[in-house]
């Protein structure tokens, strides 16, 4: 393992040097490291759990200590397959800039943060990994540093997630006091927590993952080229937080201040971030408020913790960052070759992107919860979960948003009558960029149909989360039940919110700007100025 991340940190510093005398060679390079740290997962997939550890510090007892199970290993194939294809597009999407050596080398260095958080198993190795992907989604989302929203979002992003990195690691460390130790895996499971511990990681997990009232850095990080996006809210970055609520899991597990805390923060999340985004018509947008709505669900789904709860948890987690990540790079591609992101702008692009169509298509049908695909099988999950009637239909009325966002994003600007654009003569994206959507659609087409597929890394991240859970196999019917007339009852209202959008779409873009300017971002920048004003 140390070797291994020696390897990627030294890719990522070796990437900007090597653009400059083979600049055809470093996309490929990104794409076929993290091609292969992919295949390595699914080779220890088959005999996880794996762990790995070397002294480090041992006048401190700190070890260098790994731990691969279903969990870790689920994340790790999301981060490296979903990174090679971002590799592969980021060197297509900035071709000719001369930056482009800088920021493959800054993503590489973020992949191996990313991947350090999701395999440590020491307390002090975590955070470091933790921090160092709030340094690196820094410089990504401040990439274009001339630009001041691009450094203002940059230096938000850093402070709130930076500051959260804080809250966690002294709640990790009244942890590893109580259990003396500081290796994850030897804390017991079902113990007696501090509930002071309780709300110092808390606080670090809904920083991370973007729940309210620390939500509104993710749709600013925007500014972020849109390689960056796609990777950092979709399978990177922003799900670090609902990877430690999904570790912490059985430690926490009887704990009713985490159980109430992560439900109530999570189910507030889902609703007031699903309800924002239908005020939305900025593409990057609509899919940031939606990606902090899908994050609530996850933070919810695994404080609620019970085994279909953990179950509906993991499924959700990848649905949603197969259909996420595709509709970025759609969107990415739609910018790229229009120059234009507002959806009130866009229409009739099939003929000119018919691949990237095919692509955005499969992603939005998956994120609408629409059968055949994982989506649906993600939204049924959800549904079948026990617990008060009054989440079940806040989850449906959040449900409904993802319906009209997945069409608003995925199929409105392919259909319809062409519309003039800044770009007048649109044309289809390169292979390797249109290749990221529809792979990323197709598989979530494909998980659907043959969830049996999905099965297995399922059924391991689960057992990892929940020792002892019991799982029924996914299956696309069910037969006719509850959670079949709550789906149909979502696809209605999402049709209604799109039939009706003319009449509401209006209010709710004017509504957007007085919210925000009473909401924590407000509250933020005002601190921060009279930070400065007082230092």
């Amino acid at each position: 393992m140390h070797w291994l991340f020696f390897t990627l940190f030294l890719t990522g510093f070796c990437l900007p040097v090597l653009e400059k005398r083979w600049s055809r060679l470093t996309p490929a390079l990104g794409a076929a490291v993290s091609g292969v740290v992919f295949l390595l997962g699914l080779t220890a997939l088959a005999r996880a759990p794996l762990a790995f550890s070397s002294p480090w510090i041992p006048t401190l007892g700190l070890t260098l200590s790994w731990r691969l199970d279903g969990l870790a290993l689920l994340f790790i194939l999301l981060i490296s397959g979903i990174g090679a294809l971002v590799f592969q597009y980021a060197g297509a999407y900035l071709e000719g800039h001369p930056q482009r050596g800088r920021f493959l080398g800054i993503l590489m260095l973020f992949m191996a943060s990313m991947l350090g958080v999701v395999s440590a198993d020491n307390i002090v190795l975590l955070f470091i990994f933790w921090e160092l992907t709030s340094f690196t989604s820094y410089l990504l989302i401040g990439f274009n540093h001339e630009d001041k929203a691009a450094r203002s979002a940059a230096l938000q992003a850093l402070l709130v997630t930076g500051a959260g990195g804080l809250f966690m690691l002294a709640g990790l460390l009244i942890l590893a006091r109580d259990f003396d130790s500081a290796s994850l895996s030897a804390w017991p499971a079902g113990a007696d927590v501090s509930p002071v511990a309780v709300w110092l990681i808390a606080i670090g997990i809904f920083t991370k993952s973007a729940q309210v009232p620390f939500h509104f850095w993710l749709p600013n990080a925007m500014q972020a080229p849109t390689p960056a996006s796609a990777y950092l809210h979709s399978s990177t970055m922003v799900k670090a937080g609902v990877f430690l609520a999904a570790r912490l899991h059985p430690v926490m597990a009887e704990s009713i201040v985490w159980v109430n805390l992560l439900t109530a923060a999570g189910a507030a999340t889902f609703f007031i971030c699903a309800v924002m985004a239908l005020g939305q018509s900025d593409l990057k947008r609509l899919l940031a408020y939606t990606t902090a709505a899908a994050l609530g669900s996850m933070i919810m789904l695994f404080g609620m913790g019970s085994d279909a709860a953990v179950k509906a948890g993991v499924v959700v987690l990848l649905a949603h960052a197969l259909y996420k990540a595709a509709l970025f790079l759609t969107a990415g591609i739609i910018d790229h070759e229009t120059g234009e992101r507002n959806t009130n702008r866009l229409s009739g692009l099939r003929s000119y992107l018919p691949r990237t169509a095919l692509g955005g298509g499969l992603a939005a049908l998956s994120m609408a919860g629409l059968p055949p695909f994982f989506g649906f099988l993600a939204k049924e999950v959800t549904y079948a979960v026990p617990g008060p009637w009054a989440l079940t239909i806040l989850s449906l009325l959040a449900s409904a948003s993802f319906v009209y966002v997945g069409v608003r994003t995925g199929l409105t600007p392919f259909f319809g009558l062409w519309r003039e654009t800044p770009k007048a003569h649109p044309h289809e994206a390169p292979a390797a960029m249109w290749s990221g959507p529809v792979t990323l659609g197709a598989a979530g087409a494909l998980f659907g149909l043959a969830p049996g597929l999905a099965q297995p890394v399922v059924n391991a991240c689960a057992s990892a989360i929940r020792p002892g859970i019991k799982l029924h196999a996914l299956s696309l019917w069910h037969g006719f039940n509850l959670e079949l007339l709550l789906s149909l009852l979502t696809f209605a209202a999402g049709g209604i919110l799109l039939v009706t959008r003319a009449r509401w779409m209006p209010a709710a873009a004017r509504l957007a700007s007085p919210l925000a300017a009473i909401g924590p971002d407000r509250l933020y920048r005002g601190g921060l100025s009279m930070l400065t004003r007082i230092a």
